[in-house]
């Protein structure tokens, strides 16, 4: 992983496009993460590797399980 400065980044952008090509590049501006540089090989991979908007499955577990435990309190709070 190689890690440049916004300025750097700025300066010798032909130089970071050659860099993504090998590694991710991250870019720092005042010390934090403000971007990425990735190959387009590396971003399609990316983009196909994830799933589908929607809840997360541990949230709709938990919901259920409250739901079960406390649907009767839910019900009297919304009358």
């Amino acid at each position: 992983m190689s890690e440049v400065t916004a300025t750097d980044a700025k300066n010798r952008f032909g130089q970071m496009l050659e860099m993504a090509q090998r590694e991710p590049v991250h870019i720092k501006k005042n010390g934090r993460d403000v971007g990425v540089l990735v190959s387009p090989e590396e971003f399609v991979r990316l983009r196909e590797g994830q799933t589908p908007p929607g809840p997360n499955p541990l949230v709709m577990a938990a919901h259920a399980r409250s739901i079960k435990r406390w649907g009767k309190v839910y019900e009297a709070l919304a009358k």
